[in-house]
């Protein structure tokens, strides 16, 4: 049997106040990973939603299966873990690792708008060699990266996309590639 891809979603979290549009290109990525039969990683919450969660959400209402990572002790996590098929407690708490194991959870990641754990995240895949792809007219890091290198060593560029499809398309393409 072949391992199925997992595939993250990385995005802000509900604080810094993203709009509802661009939470429907969250839950978008979500329903198109599970339609690739692949597994959506993402950063789990505890006390409020955020973009990820929203992707879980859409991959959920695909039928597909999710893995959520999160912060501290215990699988509470918000929402009951309605949307979330197996919950990783870290026993890390936020900004504190959590993030490497997320990333590196993953074969590649899609980030959606962003704010600095995104960031984190964005520049963790990158020193592991984890592919990156961001989902442009988003805002926040997803935009700012995309198509550039995050530092001099030039490993490879973040890979732009303009809707949730062609981000989930690339992100197969170059999980498949590693």
């Amino acid at each position: 049997m072949k391992r199925r891809l997992q595939i993250g979603v990385m995005g802000s979290a509900a604080d810094l106040q993203y709009s509802k549009g661009v939470e429907g290109l969250a839950f978008s990525l979500g329903r198109e990973v599970a339609r690739t039969d692949s597994i959506l990683v993402y950063g789990a919450e505890k006390d409020y939603d955020s973009l990820s969660t929203a992707a879980a959400r859409g991959a959920k209402s695909a039928g597909g299966f999710t893995v959520g990572i999160t912060y501290g002790k215990g699988k509470k996590i918000l929402g009951g873990g309605g949307d979330t098929d197996v919950i990783i407690a870290t026993g890390i708490e936020r900004g504190g690792g959590r993030e490497f194991v997320l990333v590196n959870s993953c074969d590649a990641i899609i980030a959606v708008s962003g704010g600095s754990g995104t960031l984190t995240e964005m520049a963790i895949a990158y020193q592991l060699g984890i592919p990156v792809v961001a989902l442009v007219g988003t805002g926040g890091w997803a935009a700012k990266l995309a198509g550039k290198y995050i530092d001099e060593r030039k490993r490879f560029k973040i890979v732009p996309a303009k809707t949730a499809p062609e981000a989930v398309r690339k992100a197969v393409a170059l999980a498949k590639r590693e």
